[in-house]
């Protein structure tokens, strides 16, 4: 079902310094001071097309490092191996591989790529303008595929290497075996979807996408939950239905054993601490979504959720259990999505290793 195919990637040149220094996270994991510091690292950093002053000035710079030889174009296409090296949530050392290939911007209702989460049409719009300006892809959107991947690692040293990632480049028939598999997103919703636009825009097919995909049955692939964190909702601070649990500790003990097939979260406030249940079938986000979106925040890290609380920064926060792969797959061949900020795929493909153009 889904169009995978080789490509030719544009890489960045000797000329551009160290990949270090040109790197960075994905445009919507990067904080203001991230951000800050990525501009004032190198003047090539990926952070100037990825989150810009404006689109047009990231398509002037784009073209700019074109021709100046920042950039430069693979002679032949090629699908990558890329493999990711972090240590989980839980201390653990892990490693994540998946095949970076070029991927045909279709309309969700061929069912040849399938969504997960709801997007907001404000954050499409901002980055279908910068897609019109450029018309590069500096970084990967994340696609599970349900299917085994045999990844073994070439002999030779990565082509590129950087920030715990390693890349290799292989025959363009490396990802045949994806040639008609299911595709789903786990990040990157806007990414497509605005690629999807563009296309229709410009009024003839041809529109492709950059993605990292990964076979559901990686060990390495992790899905994290993301807690809720509510300011200024002093309404929040008070659960009379609540369970009492004596400590945070106990409460994520009590939440572990929870059944998936009814929604659950821990609610941490500054005096209690408690187990609040919703309703079968329902999903754990849909359950604290019930409480209204104002004053809300995310984070995946639960040390941050909680100091949030004890410094007083924040007046409630919930503490929600990791979705599950499979059951994130199946409601998207139901065709139901979850809310945004529901799922939190770890870790995060880096940005500006390889430059997609949008047609090949």
């Amino acid at each position: 079902m889904a169009d995978v195919q080789p490509f030719r990637a544009v890489r960045y040149s000797g000329a551009a310094g160290s990949p270090a220094d040109l790197v960075a996270p994905p445009y919507d994991t990067v904080t203001d001071e991230e951000r800050e510091s990525l501009h004032t690292r190198s003047p090539y950093n990926v952070i100037h097309v990825t989150l810009p002053e404006s689109a047009d000035e990231a398509g002037r710079l784009y073209r700019e490092w074109l021709a100046e030889g920042v950039l430069a174009d693979d002679a032949e296409p090629a699908v990558w191996l890329a493999i990711e090296d972090h240590v989980g949530a839980d201390g653990v050392a892990r490693e994540r591989r998946g095949l970076i290939a070029s991927v045909a911007a279709e309309p969700y209702e061929t069912g040849a790529v399938l969504p997960h989460e709801r997007t907001r049409p404000r954050i499409r719009k901002e980055r279908r303008r910068l897609l019109r300006a450029t018309r590069v892809q500096p970084e990967p959107i994340l696609l599970l595929a349900d299917t085994p991947l045999e990844l073994a690692v070439p002999a030779e040293p990565p082509a590129i290497e950087v920030a715990g990632t390693r890349l290799w480049r292989l025959r363009a028939d490396a990802a045949d075996g994806l040639r008609g598999a299911q595709l789903l997103i786990a990040d990157g919703h806007h990414r497509y979807e605005s690629a999807v636009e563009l296309d229709e825009e410009l009024g003839f097919p041809g529109v492709r996408i950059m993605a990292l995909v990964v076979s559901t049955d990686d060990p390495g692939l992790q899905l994290l939950p993301t807690h809720r964190v509510f300011v200024n909702r002093p309404d929040l601070a008070t659960g009379d239905d609540d369970e009492p649990c004596a400590s945070l500790e106990d409460a994520l003990g009590c939440l572990e054993s929870e059944p998936y097939g009814w929604s659950a979260a821990v609610r941490y406030r500054r005096a209690d601490i408690g187990i609040v249940r919703g309703e079968p079938g329902q999903l754990d986000v849909e359950l604290v979504d019930r409480q209204g979106l104002d004053g809300i925040r995310y984070t995946p890290r639960l040390d941050e959720a909680r100091a949030a609380v004890d410094d007083g920064d924040a007046d409630a926060a919930f503490i929600l259990r990791p979705p599950r792969v499979d059951d994130v797959f199946a409601m998207a061949r139901r065709g139901q999505r979850m809310p945004p900020k529901s799922t939190y795929f770890y870790p995060k493909p880096l940005s500006g290793l390889l430059f997609h153009p949008v047609t090949q």
